[in-house]
């Protein structure tokens, strides 16, 4: 097979990190959870990859305003659920332990006008440069939202 022209590693097209974080659209990923030993609940859980291809373990609740007062440090997004069970962000915050941080009436009544009818909260971030940048990795599909910004809106 002498007509045959090998390539030479160089030569090949290689796609860069930028090219690839471009195709990848933020999506969500949902997990299968079992119910916990001994009978508990199953925790409702699932995944949400960002632009850089990240992924972020959520746990989803119903989009209930009693739930904000008990956030902590979280990152939540605001979910719109269509009829095909196919999720979309409407808008992300970061929410923290200080009164300036947590998330407000005026955060979750913006999320009710676009729709939204869950929550879901990555809680694994430990600090506030983490939750911003996760927030920043979300920043294209959604209104993104700080504590600072929401609080100055109400």
């Amino acid at each position: 097979m002498a007509n045959e022209r090998a390539l030479s590693r160089s030569a090949t097209p290689r796609r860069s990190e930028d090219d690839r974080a471009r195709r990848r659209p933020v999506h969500e990923e949902r997990l299968r959870t079992t119910a916990g030993l001994r009978g508990t609940p199953a925790l409702v859980l699932s995944a949400w990859r960002g632009r850089s291809g990240r992924r972020y373990i959520v746990g989803i609740h119903d989009l209930a305003e009693p739930e904000l007062d008990d956030m902590g440090d979280a990152v939540v997004l605001a979910v719109r659920r269509d009829a095909a069970g196919i999720g979309e962000i409407v808008c992300v915050a970061s929410a923290g332990e200080s009164p300036r941080e947590r998330l407000t009436r005026t955060w979750m009544a913006r999320a009710r006008y676009g729709g939204a009818n869950e929550m879901h909260v990555h809680r694994l971030a430990e600090t506030e440069a983490e939750r911003s940048a996760i927030v920043a990795d979300f920043d294209a599909v959604a209104t993104t939202d700080t504590m600072t910004d929401t609080m100055a809106d109400a």
